[in-house]
């Protein structure tokens, strides 16, 4: 895949509506770090979604910025190879997030409880939309609550944020195979949680 050219001080930075890649935008950054608030008014929306869904809206705030404050700072190994940086970004929310593995598993502990989910905010979320109207989302947050903590990223990177399985690989620095073999091993612990029936399904195989 061929790289985007560098850009000099110089140059001008497209404007925020035409169709620049993240990787030039962050190759930009690199001589010009304000650059760099682009990427997360582009991403920061998304990044701060996930986050909730795994860990409550409160710690999510955090998550976010911890994220991109790494992200900067990380700006100069990222590879311009890559021209969207979503992978990379919740690769490293994933981190982030990972350092709240307990308060996770307590989150999702409490809504297996209760029933309860606060971090619902619209109708627009394909995913638990499906879940909350087949009447699962308890038994869902159960199994996610039992599953390992590599299960659970590569499940929800895949279900939950959208990524493909590639770009899920490239996220947690793992083969591709490792991807589908994880998923296999979630995915299963989730249909047995919920009868045999399993609502969580990527974008991807729906695609297939």
């Amino acid at each position: 895949m061929n790289k985007p050219p560098m850009l000099g001080r110089d140059d001008p930075l497209p404007e925020a509506d035409s169709p620049v890649d993240d990787a030039t935008v962050i190759a930009r950054s690199r001589v010009e770090p304000e650059a760099f608030a682009a990427i997360f008014d582009r991403h920061a929306t998304e990044i701060h979604g996930y986050a909730s869904r795994r860990l409550g809206a409160a710690l999510a705030e955090d998550v976010v910025g911890e994220t991109f404050l790494a992200a900067f700072r990380a700006r100069a190994r990222y590879d311009v190879s890559y021209r969207d940086a979503r992978p990379w970004l919740f690769g490293i929310a994933t981190n982030m997030i990972g350092r709240h593995r307990q308060a996770e598993v307590r989150f999702y502990r409490a809504l297996a409880r209760t029933g309860v989910d606060p971090v619902i905010e619209s109708p627009a979320d394909d995913v638990l939309t499906r879940v909350a109207a087949a009447g699962q989302r308890r038994m869902i947050a159960a199994a996610l609550a039992g599953l390992s903590t590599a299960d659970r990223h590569t499940l929800l990177l895949v279900d939950w944020a959208e990524l493909s399985y590639d770009q899920a690989a490239a996220a947690l620095r793992v083969p591709v195979g490792t991807v589908r073999s994880r998923l296999n091993r979630a995915r299963r612990k989730v249909r047995e949680a919920l009868g045999g029936v399993n609502p969580m399904v990527s974008t991807e195989e729906r695609e297939s």
